[in-house]
């Protein structure tokens, strides 16, 4: 999920920010961004690319998968 943190520094966001913005804790979030969680729900999907000004979920997933791929983290 690197493309979460991407995303909100693209945003110039700070996870306490977005935090704020999707209402989602900021450790959940953290955790999102370093791969110690794995799986959120459609739910935090959408509030985090709503919050983060994402097209879509879609994007924010399917970036996410590819990134998984690439460093092997996906297995």
């Amino acid at each position: 999920m690197n493309k979460i943190k991407f995303f909100r520094q693209k945003s110039g966001l700070t996870l306490r920010q977005l935090s704020e913005k999707a209402n989602i804790s900021i450790g959940y979030i953290s955790d999102l961004e370093n791969n110690k969680t794995k799986n959120p729900t459609m739910k935090t999907l959408e509030k985090l690319s709503e919050a983060l000004g994402v097209y879509s979920v879609t994007d924010l997933i399917s970036a996410s998968e590819k990134e998984d791929k690439e460093d092997g983290t996906n297995d």
